[in-house]
């Protein structure tokens, strides 16, 4: 990436934006750990009950769970429908960096997930709200104009807070999840809510058009 470029920059999350996690997280949890998954809204902590018992498990259970994931199934998320074509056209316009809320040492393991796919990005990794980490990054990188992209509404709302001149764009590509989340566009934290990239990159494009014109 060359940082004199002043080019724009467009800052992805992964997960249900550029590749699918609930849906082979369930298929691993079923096949393999004894447990149910079953999300009625986007609690994943009630989401998760042990198969022999029905219980519900315990959220540090849930954490050691998630972190096995993606420690030994990464191999199992598939892109997005229309995300990798996608991504990779609005690299010939934007800079493109990955922003994802994975512990740091699972930042080259991301990288190489993504790079599998076809999709070639810097990544940083983040916990918890995306605001400071956004802002750091823009920060460092300069671009005339950033754009994000996240699943989550908290993101876009923490987002909103550090760096409001940033386009928000709330993608969720997971049907199963989408339904469920709040809408951060209807609560005024983001610009836009988009779950398809069939209609997100011509949205994107557009936006970078008039920051190019």
């Amino acid at each position: 990436m060359n940082r004199l470029s002043k080019r724009p920059l467009i800052i992805s999350d992964c997960d249900e934006v550029l590749l699918y996690m609930v849906s082979p997280f369930k298929d691993w949890l079923e096949e393999s750990q004894g447990v149910d998954f079953n999300l009625e809204g986007a609690n994943f902590g009630e989401a998760m009950r042990w198969k022999e018992s029905g219980d519900l498990v315990p959220s540090d259970e849930v954490w050691r769970l998630l972190g096995g994931f993606f420690d030994t199934e990464m191999d199992r998320q598939m892109p997005i429908t229309g995300a990798v074509e996608s991504i990779n056209a609005l690299s010939e316009h934007a800079d493109i960096v990955i922003l994802t809320n994975l512990v740091d040492k699972r930042r080259d393991m991301r990288a190489a997930q993504l790079a599998a796919h076809g999709i070639h990005a810097p990544v940083y990794t983040n916990q918890g709200p995306k605001g400071p980490a956004l802002q750091k990054i823009v920060e460092e990188l300069a671009p005339r104009q950033a754009f994000f992209i996240d699943d989550l509404p908290q993101h876009h709302h923490s987002v909103l807070e550090t760096t409001p001149d940033v386009v928000r764009l709330h993608m969720c590509g997971e049907p199963m999840v989408a339904g469920a989340i709040d809408c951060a566009h209807k609560a005024g934290h983001a610009d836009a809510r988009i779950d398809r990239w069939s209609e997100a990159l011509p949205w994107l494009m557009e936006k970078l058009d008039g920051e190019t014109a």
